[in-house]
């Protein structure tokens, strides 16, 4: 039922899914572009019809009450950030405790223009020791799945370039929201 929900959707909106379904079974997903609220109804139908669970970070206190089921059954995962431990921390520690996740990250970490994309995203592969997987939106063509992995090496520069690379010819919803594809740590 999710599925044909799920394919109706896209179709009802004209988007496609593109691309296979990760061989990975654990990684961390960069959901770019995100410069619209859509972006993650359109990363879930899209995950759905390409047969990919996706699992996304929320903070812990949109788990409460009957919206925390909600969360839950479509791949939220709580994060205390008031703690002392850190988010890079607490989800390496989760894909590493998983047999099998697919974890969503905005690298934007919010879908206003940032001048940066934030680093958590290649800390929490690294640490976790699993690929990144060039997960995409492109309003421009209505097309989104997934692209190659990319295994950390640590030389973040190199890394990037090759995402950068990827991401050149994606589109967001609001291309004016879209930021230059640059960490903090490379400034």
């Amino acid at each position: 039922m999710t599925r044909f929900v799920a394919k109706l959707f896209l179709r009802a909106t004209g988007w496609e899914p593109e691309g296979e379904k990760p061989a990975a079974r654990r990684y961390v997903l960069i959901a770019a572009p995100h410069t619209s609220n859509w972006d993650l109804a359109y990363l879930l139908a899209l995950s759905v019809a390409l047969d990919v669970k996706v699992s996304f970070m929320a903070k812990h206190t949109l788990f409460r009450g009957p919206m925390g089921w909600v969360m839950r059954r479509v791949g939220g995962i709580p994060v205390r950030r008031h703690r002392r431990e850190n988010a890079v921390d607490q989800m390496a520690r989760v894909l590493n405790e998983s047999e099998a996740l697919c974890l969503a990250v905005p690298a934007e970490a919010t879908r206003s223009y940032v001048p940066y994309w934030k680093s958590g995203f290649y800390h929490i592969a690294r640490s976790a020791h699993v690929p990144i997987v060039m997960g995409y939106l492109d309003y421009a063509r209505k097309r989104g799945g997934f692209g190659p992995e990319l295994i950390p090496t640590g030389d973040l520069s190199e890394d990037m370039e090759e995402v950068r690379s990827f991401y050149a010819d994606k589109v967001g919803k609001y291309p004016g929201r879209f930021g230059e594809i640059r960490l903090k740590e490379e400034m």
